[in-house]
């Protein structure tokens, strides 16, 4: 495909616009209602708030962050595998729908999830979160083929101002149902919840659409062979061989694991902190996880700016800086204000630090190649196993203490060691030339 149709304006803001489609879920289904939700429907059915889930008694919490665990390992193990296929046979597009779609189908099942049913509730959250995840890893991949280098930053940062606004708006639409569930002819705060990741799913395959309509179908015209499903492998294999040889490469990953196990982890287990730790009410820290959304808006186009003007390098160790700063305030917060005034700064670095840990990582893709879906393969496997390691510890460290303040408190070491590997590194402003460096 010529290249100047590949870099139009409406490609770039109809891929942009995926993350308008896809973010509703992270925000409604991750971040706030869902795990309120969750957490209010087990909440006191057993001593210590344990549930039974398929026989095993286990504290409600824990469970919630093993399921989030599982739910990644499963697309960690399986995303490069899918990765290596949408390269060698050219079905990106393909295995991007079929994983939005399964993500924004088990969202609408989540609707009949209530506390007579909880191993439909965790089953169906699971399959969300695999279709989310899924699908990221070949819209991520879709970055370096649309744009130049020196426009990944800000392309990267438009989609997920995207993701927070369009998150928000529908957050704010569901937060009044649950304030007011009369409104809307809802019998109560419950059904107007599970009526929201009715609307979540609806949501997400519906804007979906518009990438699925105007993204190019097979950009490079690779052929579709029958023999892919082994090609997939020796593409893995391939490019695995390769990061290992460009050492920025790799010591860059290796950064983005330790702070991604603290990021995601924030990011998932927010609400349940409030929750737990601070005792606040449904309302008050669905308007946190807002606060974060609203100020992440800001955040991911000021560190763009700042990678612009002091570079990707220097803008990323001032955002790991800052999350460890948040890892310590939150051992401390005990009242609404401080765990207001925490939200605010952690919104300031979340939408800055993944947005441009994505460009960062594209410029570090050498120019010479095709096999775009693979590389970013290695990305997101890479974050995939950052939530699996941090959302567990996080779970298991709870369960030895009793407290979640003890958890947070340790994925403050987690950023510390990313920022060592960080250090070491020196980040190219136009991209890798070739496989060497």
């Amino acid at each position: 495909m010529d290249s100047s149709l590949l870099h139009t304006k409406k490609v770039q803001n109809s891929w942009a616009m995926y993350d308008w489609a896809n973010s509703v879920y992270s925000l409604v289904i991750t971040s706030t209602i869902f795990p309120v939700y969750f957490n209010s429907v087990t909440k006191g059915l057993n001593a210590n708030d344990t549930v039974d889930f398929f026989g095993f008694e286990i504290i409600n919490t824990v469970l919630y962050s093993y399921s989030i665990s599982f739910s990644f390992l499963i697309i960690a193990l399986i995303s490069p595998i899918l990765s290596g296929i949408a390269d060698a046979s050219g079905k990106k597009l393909q295995f991007m729908k079929f994983f939005a779609y399964m993500g924004s189908l088990s969202c609408v099942a989540l609707f009949f999830f209530d506390r007579n049913n909880l191993e439909w509730g965790i089953c169906f959250s699971v399959l969300a979160s695999i279709g989310y995840a899924g699908s990221i890893v070949f819209y991520n991949a879709y970055l370096p083929e649309i744009t130049t280098p020196d426009k990944y930053d800000l392309l990267s940062a438009k989609g997920f101002a995207l993701g927070y606004i369009g998150s928000v708006i529908l957050l704010i639409i569901n937060l009044l149902m649950i304030q007011f569930p009369s409104w809307f002819l809802l019998s109560d705060d419950g059904m107007a919840a599970r009526f929201s990741f009715l609307i979540t799913g609806f949501w997400w395959a519906g804007f979906s659409q518009i990438p699925f309509r105007n993204l190019p179908q097979n950009p490079f015209g690779k052929d579709i062979k029958k023999e892919f499903l082994v090609k997939g492998y020796q593409e893995i294999k391939k490019v695995w061989n390769e990061v290992k040889h460009i050492k920025v490469m790799s010591r860059f990953l290796a950064s983005f694991f330790f702070y991604s196990m603290g990021v995601q982890t924030v990011m998932y287990l927010a609400a349940t902190f409030g929750d737990k730790e601070l005792g606040l009410p449904g309302d008050q820290l669905i308007i946190t996880i807002l606060i974060i959304q609203i100020v992440a808006i800001a955040g991911s186009y000021l560190f763009a700016y700042v990678s612009k003007k002091f570079g990707n390098k220097r803008s990323l160790v001032v955002m790991v800086l800052i999350w460890v700063g948040i890892c310590a305030g939150a051992y401390f917060v005990y009242t609404v204000y401080e765990f207001f005034a925490l939200a605010f700064v952690v919104g300031l670095v979340m939408g800055g630090i993944q947005s441009l840990s994505r460009s960062t990582f594209s410029k570090l893709i050498p120019r010479s190649t095709t096999d775009h879906a693979s590389y970013f393969s290695f990305y997101d496997v890479t974050e995939k196993l950052a939530i699996v390691m941090g959302t567990f510890s996080y779970g298991v460290i709870e369960q030895l203490t009793g407290s979640m303040r003890n958890s947070a408190l340790s994925l403050g070491i987690f950023f510390l060691v990313g920022l060592g590997f960080l250090l070491l590194i020196t980040i190219p402003k136009k991209g890798l030339e070739t496989k060497e460096a």
